[in-house]
């Protein structure tokens, strides 16, 4: 475990030159001109190139990405050009934005997908496998907006259980904040659901065929004994990798459930700043998350090890 971890740790430094590398050069093929976009189409072309100059345009493609690059990692991130506030910021409260929400939807999939997962596996091929089974690639199917809708227009609009917007006004009580994110951390959890419980019940399903567990019921153990004591954490090791890819969704990928429940999240950021050429902003954003995404994956190949140390990764033996 711990040279694994110190191998991991020792290719961090080169992983994050390659994914500032592949985000500088992303973000400089986004078509338009920033300056131009700035100023607006009626600008003259003395005026954009003048900003051009000062917002260091003009600059060789590798000098600029050099400054960049030394400028993120000591937090000169540099302003917003369309917001005018320090990029910092505003990216690294977006992010506390959209942990909040994510985090409490993944609290509560794991619960739900492990129990839908563990109760298909314990009766595959029966009624409840069947029904588990079809509900959750369906759901899956769904894409989040459609399903935000859904919510919204049933339980926001008809019903008035919630509020159709997902921010919480100023010095709002954790219950009603809590209230305000009910909606989109529902849609959220509705459509990983199916995904992480298929994985679940495909490592219940090779438990309990497996012989140390026949051997374990044969042995007079109850049923919810043995799935308590010898199948809970082999059937949660395949999902492990599956949670790892729903989290990077998670705190990442909300775009569409951001903007449709109007939350300043920084999924929402990342579009905002793509369509209006805000490289500063986008630049940031894009690093920021592709960091976290590579945290995330560290966690899940350490998780994946403790719950398994047969399992060989990097090619040493657990």
């Amino acid at each position: 475990m711990r040279r694994f971890l110190l191998r991991r740790l020792a290719a961090i430094p080169l992983t994050l030159l390659a994914v500032s590398l592949l985000v500088f050069v992303a973000t400089e093929l986004v078509p338009g001109d920033v300056a131009r976009t700035i100023l607006g189409r009626e600008a003259g072309e003395e005026a954009v190139a003048r900003l051009r100059e000062q917002l260091g345009l003009d600059r060789p493609l590798a000098d600029r990405y050099a400054d960049w690059l030394s400028g993120f990692f000591t937090g000169g991130w540099g302003d917003s050009h369309t917001l005018g506030v320090p990029v910092r910021d505003l990216v690294l409260g977006r992010l506390a934005d959209s942990l909040i929400l994510g985090g409490l939807a993944f609290a509560l999939l794991v619960p739900v997908a492990v129990t839908l997962g563990l109760v298909a596996g314990v009766h595959h091929d029966r009624a409840a496998d069947r029904v588990i089974s079809v509900t959750g690639l369906a759901l899956g199917a769904i894409p989040e907006f459609v399903t935000g809708v859904v919510l919204l227009v049933v339980f926001a609009v008809r019903l008035r259980w919630f509020p159709a917007s997902a921010q919480a006004p100023d010095g709002a009580t954790i219950a009603t904040r809590l209230g305000h994110l009910a909606l989109p951390v529902i849609s959220l959890v509705l459509l990983c659901t199916g995904y992480v419980a298929r994985h679940v019940r495909a490592g219940t399903v090779a438990a309990v065929e497996s012989p140390y567990v026949r051997a374990a019921e044969l042995r007079g153990l109850g049923r919810a004994r043995v799935v308590r004591r010898h199948v809970l954490r082999n059937s949660t090791v395949p999902a492990t990798s599956a949670l790892g890819v729903q989290l990077q969704f998670l705190l990442g990928g909300l775009v569409a459930v951001e903007l449709l429940f109007n939350y300043p999240g920084i999924g929402a950021l990342l579009l905002r700043s793509a369509i209006d050429k805000d490289l500063p902003t986008l630049q940031a954003t894009a690093m920021v998350l592709g960091i976290l995404y590579m945290l995330i994956i560290l966690v899940a190949d350490l998780a994946y090890r403790l719950l398994d140390p047969r399992i060989r990764l990097g090619g040493a033996a657990a």
